[in-house]
Protein backbone atom coordinates (compact mmCIF):
# COMPACT_ATOMS: atom_id res chain seq x y z
CA UNK A 1 0.00 0.00 0.00
CA UNK A 2 1.32 3.21 -0.77
CA UNK A 3 1.66 6.30 1.40
CA UNK A 4 -1.78 7.87 -0.68
CA UNK A 5 -3.27 4.69 0.31
CA UNK A 6 -2.30 5.34 3.67
CA UNK A 7 -3.42 8.65 4.34
CA UNK A 8 -7.52 7.94 2.91
CA UNK A 9 -7.48 4.68 5.22
CA UNK A 10 -6.12 7.14 7.85
CA UNK A 11 -9.42 7.20 10.91
CA UNK A 12 -9.03 10.77 10.94
CA UNK A 13 -9.92 10.94 7.04
CA UNK A 14 -12.67 8.46 7.20
CA UNK A 15 -14.13 10.54 9.98
CA UNK A 16 -14.09 13.92 7.56
CA UNK A 17 -15.30 11.45 4.85
CA UNK A 18 -18.19 10.36 7.05
CA UNK A 19 -19.59 13.28 9.23
CA UNK A 20 -21.78 15.72 7.07
CA UNK A 21 -20.35 18.70 8.82
CA UNK A 22 -16.49 18.07 9.62
CA UNK A 23 -15.35 18.58 6.19
CA UNK A 24 -17.12 21.83 5.74
CA UNK A 25 -16.17 23.13 8.95
CA UNK A 26 -12.13 22.48 7.54
CA UNK A 27 -13.09 23.42 4.81
CA UNK A 28 -13.86 26.95 6.58
CA UNK A 29 -11.16 26.52 8.69
CA UNK A 30 -8.70 26.31 5.33
CA UNK A 31 -10.23 29.76 3.75
CA UNK A 32 -10.04 31.25 7.24
CA UNK A 33 -6.24 30.56 7.49
CA UNK A 34 -5.71 31.80 4.15
CA UNK A 35 -7.39 34.78 4.59
CA UNK A 36 -5.11 35.71 7.60
CA UNK A 37 -2.21 34.66 5.43
CA UNK A 38 -2.97 36.53 2.65
CA UNK A 39 -4.76 39.51 5.07
CA UNK A 40 -1.13 40.02 6.72
CA UNK A 41 0.92 39.63 3.81
CA UNK A 42 -0.62 41.43 1.23
CA UNK A 43 -1.10 45.41 3.06
CA UNK A 44 2.87 44.41 4.33
CA UNK A 45 3.53 44.19 0.30
CA UNK A 46 1.47 47.22 -0.44
CA UNK A 47 3.18 49.14 2.42
CA UNK A 48 7.01 48.32 1.03
CA UNK A 49 5.37 49.29 -2.35
CA UNK A 50 4.70 52.94 -1.58
CA UNK A 51 1.65 52.65 -0.31
CA UNK A 52 0.25 54.37 3.66
CA UNK A 53 3.79 56.10 3.42
CA UNK A 54 2.28 57.27 6.96
CA UNK A 55 2.07 54.42 8.81
CA UNK A 56 5.73 53.36 9.60
CA UNK A 57 6.46 49.74 8.62
CA UNK A 58 7.01 48.66 11.89
CA UNK A 59 3.70 48.78 12.63
CA UNK A 60 2.42 47.04 9.71
CA UNK A 61 5.29 43.90 10.28
CA UNK A 62 4.32 44.06 13.91
CA UNK A 63 0.53 43.22 14.04
CA UNK A 64 0.71 41.80 10.56
CA UNK A 65 3.49 39.17 10.36
CA UNK A 66 1.62 36.92 13.67
CA UNK A 67 -1.19 37.02 11.97
CA UNK A 68 0.30 36.15 8.08
CA UNK A 69 2.34 33.24 10.23
CA UNK A 70 -0.91 31.85 12.17
CA UNK A 71 -2.86 31.91 9.00
CA UNK A 72 -0.24 29.64 7.10
CA UNK A 73 -0.09 27.26 9.88
CA UNK A 74 -4.24 27.25 9.60
CA UNK A 75 -4.07 26.98 6.02
CA UNK A 76 -1.46 24.16 5.57
CA UNK A 77 -3.21 22.15 8.53
CA UNK A 78 -6.61 22.03 7.68
CA UNK A 79 -5.92 22.22 3.88
CA UNK A 80 -3.60 18.28 5.00
CA UNK A 81 -6.65 16.96 6.54
CA UNK A 82 -8.53 18.23 3.43
CA UNK A 83 -6.28 16.49 1.15
CA UNK A 84 -6.25 13.42 3.10
CA UNK A 85 -10.12 12.49 2.06
CA UNK A 86 -9.31 12.26 -1.01
CA UNK A 87 -5.45 12.22 -1.67
CA UNK A 88 -4.96 10.14 -5.06
CA UNK A 89 -7.52 12.43 -6.83
CA UNK A 90 -5.94 15.53 -5.46
CA UNK A 91 -2.33 14.34 -6.33
CA UNK A 92 -3.44 13.58 -9.71
CA UNK A 93 -4.95 17.46 -9.75
CA UNK A 94 -2.75 20.04 -11.66
CA UNK A 95 -4.73 23.09 -10.16
CA UNK A 96 -4.13 21.35 -6.94
CA UNK A 97 0.04 20.49 -7.44
CA UNK A 98 0.14 24.34 -8.84
CA UNK A 99 -1.46 25.52 -5.63
CA UNK A 100 1.13 23.78 -3.59
CA UNK A 101 3.86 24.40 -5.39
CA UNK A 102 3.00 28.25 -5.24
CA UNK A 103 2.35 27.93 -0.95
CA UNK A 104 5.89 26.76 -1.14
CA UNK A 105 7.37 29.34 -3.04
CA UNK A 106 5.17 31.81 -1.46
CA UNK A 107 6.86 31.03 2.03
CA UNK A 108 10.48 30.65 0.53
CA UNK A 109 9.76 34.57 -0.74
CA UNK A 110 8.47 35.30 2.79
CA UNK A 111 11.81 33.78 4.99
CA UNK A 112 13.80 35.02 1.77
CA UNK A 113 12.14 38.58 2.64
CA UNK A 114 11.82 38.23 6.39
CA UNK A 115 15.74 37.61 7.04
CA UNK A 116 17.20 39.77 4.47
CA UNK A 117 19.36 42.83 5.35
CA UNK A 118 17.04 45.18 3.19
CA UNK A 119 13.70 44.17 5.46
CA UNK A 120 15.79 44.92 8.20
CA UNK A 121 16.91 48.30 7.32
CA UNK A 122 13.20 49.16 6.21
CA UNK A 123 11.59 47.99 9.37
CA UNK A 124 14.34 50.32 10.81
CA UNK A 125 12.78 53.39 9.07
CA UNK A 126 15.13 53.23 6.11
CA UNK A 127 15.06 53.13 2.51
CA UNK A 128 13.00 49.73 1.09
CA UNK A 129 15.73 48.49 -1.37
CA UNK A 130 14.99 47.42 -4.66
CA UNK A 131 15.55 43.59 -3.54
CA UNK A 132 12.78 44.04 -1.14
CA UNK A 133 10.03 45.73 -3.26
CA UNK A 134 10.69 43.53 -5.98
CA UNK A 135 9.88 40.41 -3.54
CA UNK A 136 7.20 42.37 -2.20
CA UNK A 137 5.74 42.43 -6.26
CA UNK A 138 6.63 38.40 -5.95
CA UNK A 139 4.86 37.82 -2.99
CA UNK A 140 1.58 39.40 -4.19
CA UNK A 141 1.71 37.58 -7.55
CA UNK A 142 2.45 34.24 -5.95
CA UNK A 143 -0.72 34.79 -3.27
CA UNK A 144 -2.76 35.62 -5.73
CA UNK A 145 -1.40 32.51 -7.91
CA UNK A 146 -2.23 30.72 -5.29
CA UNK A 147 -5.75 31.90 -4.21
CA UNK A 148 -6.47 31.18 -7.87
CA UNK A 149 -5.03 27.76 -8.44
CA UNK A 150 -6.90 27.02 -5.00
CA UNK A 151 -10.27 28.03 -6.73
CA UNK A 152 -9.80 25.72 -9.66
CA UNK A 153 -9.16 22.51 -7.92
CA UNK A 154 -12.76 21.67 -8.17
CA UNK A 155 -13.14 22.55 -11.91
CA UNK A 156 -10.22 21.07 -13.60
CA UNK A 157 -8.24 18.18 -13.76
Amino acid sequence: MGWLEALADWPVAEALRASFYAYPLVNVAHILGFILLVGGIAPVDLRLLGAWRSIPLTAFARVLEPMAAVGLVLAVGAGFLLFSVKPEEYAANTPFLIKVGLVAAGTANALVQRFSAGWKEAVRGGPVPAAVKARAVLSLAIWLGALTAGRFIAFLD
